[in-house]
This record gives C-alpha cells, sequence and structure tokens, in this order.
C-alpha cells in the first residue's frame, strides 16, 4: 500500500500564449525558451522540487509535443519517480464523453481522479508562464496554520497596474473579504499570482458544482473563488516577495530575460540554494573569435562570437558573423546572424537566419515595441525589418 501524498501539485500547462503570437505557433506556451539555457515550465518544476512536492500533474492541451517530450519522465527535476512524480495530463475520452478542458477550473474538474488516487488532502494550483523562485512548503504551512479552505499568493503591485490582475482586498489577519477580476478602479495593490492551495474536499466540492453550471466561464479567477467567498469560506492571502513575472506578452518576456543580466541581476539564476533545473543538452563552450566583443550578456555553450554581442541573451549554438552586432535581444539556439548585420532590441526563435548586411529591430524602448522574428525563418540579405515588425505576422 502506497503512503498517501499530503499535497499535490497541478500545473496548468495547456495554454495557447495568443499575446505571444510567432513565438507560440507550433509550441505551448510553458515550452517557450528562457534565460539562455531554460525553459518557461522549467521554474514551476523546480520550484515544486525544491519545496518538497514530488507528485505534479501537467495539464497540457495547445501544441503538447514539444512539452511532452521535454518534460518526458521528469528526470531533470527528480520527479522521477514510481508513485507520484510527474505525469503528463492531456484531456482524454471517459464513458460519457471527451472534452477539451474549457476553462483553469474546468481542466482540474477532469483530472479530481488524479488527485483523489494519492489521497491528498491539499492541492496547489500553478500557472505555466511565470518566472520566479517560491517554497511552496512555506505557503502550505500558512494555509495549515490558518485552517484555510483557500490560501492564494498575492504580489504587492504598483497601484497604477493593479487593473491587470485580480486583485484581493483583505483584512488585518490576511482575510479575503473581496475580490475583482482586472478591476477598473482597484481597492487594493494585493495582486493575485495565480497560486493557491486548496484543502481538497472543498476543491471538489465547487468545481463539481462549477462544472454543473452551464452558465460558468469554469475558471478559477471569475467563478470559483468569487463562488468561495460568496459562501463564506475561510479564505486567506499569502504574501509573497521577491521576483516573479508574468511572461505572457513578448515585452514581459523580453524585459525578464534582460533582468537576468548585470552584475547584481534583477532575477539571479546561480543560487544554488535554489537550483533551477532543465533538460539542457550538452555542447561544445563558446567560441569567442579575436576580434569579437561581448558586454553584459549571456552567451550559452555551443556559441559562435566574431562580432559584437550587448545586453543580449544568446541560446545554445548561435552564430554571430565578423562585422554583425545584437544588441538589447533575446536570440534562441541556432540562430545565424551573418557578417555585418544588425539585431537590435528584438527576439529570435530558434533557428532563424540573418542575411548579411541585414537590420532586425529598432532602439530599445521604441514605442513601436520589440521586433519578433518566428522559428526557422529567413531575413534575406541587406532586408530591414522595423521596430515592432513580426515575422510572420500572425497578429491581424
Amino acid at each position: 500500500m502506497f503512503k498517501k501524498k499530503e499535497c499535490v501539485a497541478m500545473l496548468l500547462a495547456g495554454g495557447q500564449g495568443s499575446r505571444l503570437y510567432a513565438l507560440t505557433q507550433k509550441v505551448a506556451k510553458p515550452a517557450v525558451p528562457f534565460g539562455g539555457k531554460y525553459r518557461i515550465v522549467d521554474f514551476p518544476l523546480s520550484n515544486c522540487t525544491n519545496s518538497g512536492i514530488d507528485t505534479v500533474g501537467v495539464l497540457t492541451q495547445y501544441e503538447p509535443l514539444l512539452l511532452n517530450d521535454y518534460i518526458g519522465n521528469g528526470l531533470p527535476w527528480d520527479l522521477d519517480r514510481t508513485y507520484g512524480g510527474v505525469k503528463i495530463l492531456p484531456p482524454y475520452q471517459g464513458a460519457k464523453a471527451a472534452d477539451w478542458y474549457k476553462g483553469t477550473a474546468n481542466a482540474i474538474y477532469q483530472n479530481l481522479k488524479f488527485i483523489d488516487r494519492y489521497d491528498a488532502e491539499y492541492v496547489l494550483i500553478l500557472s505555466g508562464d511565470h518566472i520566479y523562485k517560491m517554497d511552496y512548503a512555506k505557503m502550505l504551512k500558512f494555509h495549515k496554520k490558518r485552517n484555510a479552505d483557500c490560501t492564494i499568493a498575492v504580489l504587492d503591485v504598483p497601484i497604477e497596474e493593479a487593473s491587470r490582475f485580480g486583485i484581493m482586498s483583505v483584512d488585518e489577519d490576511s482575510k479575503i473579504y473581496k475580490f475583482e477580476e482586472k478591476p477598473k478602479n482597484p481597492e487594493s495593490t494585493m495582486a493575485s499570482m495565480g497560486i493557491y492551495i486548496f484543502t481538497k474536499s472543498k476543491l471538489a466540492e465547487y468545481l463539481t458544482n462549477d462544472a454543473a453550471d452551464p452558465n460558468s466561464s469554469n475558471d478559477f479567477g471569475k467563478n470559483i473563488i468569487p463562488a468561495m467567498l460568496a459562501n463564506g469560506e475561510n479564505m486567506v492571502a499569502y504574501p509573497f516577495e521577491g521576483y516573479w513575472k508574468d511572461v505572457g506578452t513578448l515585452s514581459s518576456l523580453w524585459e525578464a530575460n534582460m533582468d537576468l543580466l548585470g552584475e547584481k541581476p534583477e532575477f539571479d539564476l546561480s543560487d544554488e540554494k535554489w537550483r533551477i533545473f532543465t533538460r539542457h543538452e550538452t555542447l561544445a563552450p563558446q567560441y569567442v573569435g579575436e576580434n569579437a566583443k561581448i558586454t553584459n550578456s549571456i552567451v550559452a555553450e555551443g556559441c559562435e562570437i566574431y562580432g559584437n554581442v550587448e545586453n543580449s541573451v544568446l541560446f545554445p549554438g548561435v552564430t554571430v558573423m565578423a562585422g554583425a552586432t545584437v544588441r538589447d535581444s533575446v536570440v534562441m539556439g541556432g540562430c545565424v546572424i551573418a557578417e555585418d548585420a544588425t539585431v537590435s532590441y528584438a527576439i529570435l526563435d530558434t533557428n532563424v537566419q540573418v542575411g548579411a548586411g541585414a537590420t532586425v529591430g529598432g532602439t530599445k524602448g521604441d514605442e513601436a515595441g520589440v521586433t519578433v522574428i518566428g522559428d526557422s525563418e529567413v531575413i534575406a540579405a541587406g532586408q530591414t525589418v522595423g521596430a515592432g515588425e513580426m515575422i510572420p505576422d500572425v497578429r491581424k
């Protein structure tokens, strides 16, 4: 007889990531590369490992193939367990019907049997599109101490940004008495991080009721949390202090990569006490030519640099030829920047070819926004791709 698991994590990784446009045409958002050698999904998975949570259900739906292959048996995150570990949970056909996940709440509802299998008393619900380090064990301890039905991790945000989030109003004991999803006139600056711990019995009750409501959006923020509040359930806010970034937009993804740079980066990935694990292919060391110049950048293994790299993040296997300049950019694996080309304030997806003398992007902070080149696109020699442009342009 297997020992029950006190807490099971459910990682919502099925979103399309539509606001990342060209970068998520072929992959799910959690599989998007980040920081030179990681993918976004590495962060919640590593947080689970470091927090002592060894049972994680990963709920996939949109373009799951690469994400499924990447996670595999969970070995890089020490989640390759006979009992527990990481399990991929796609939508499936049951005895009565087959259905896509209709919303975040419905995705968990369809997998209640997975949670029941481990007889878990608590359920940790995570999003697959955030960059942060967090000890979920401390949050669980807080949840148990408060005898809560639901604990929501919150981050104090500037008032001018509060309307972008689900906003919590709390009393002096951190008890939540009001919740508004993206309010026009926010009363508070306590923003939901999309990280919840539920006492399993309450979660199952509300998910079942929600599934029976034909008018529900089947969403935690829009339906489950408001319903629990309306019924007077014990809901508390868990304050988080530290770096957290929702990388669901092109600008925020670019910013999060830039936050890794500098002598004292805003977000440090070198902390051995809280390692971020990844499934990483080992390549030859970087080669830096004698006339190359690299300043304030991350250059991953397997790169060949003969030109100039400034304030940028380069993934494995990138080549920057002589006379070429990469500035204020994120360049993913396998890209080639040919002679005398310039890439500035841009994100290049994997295996992009930038021809000799081509110009891609604008100036850092340009109102037009970051320039984006999709997977395996070819920019011809001498071609100009202006500030804020996207190839292919899937925004239309």
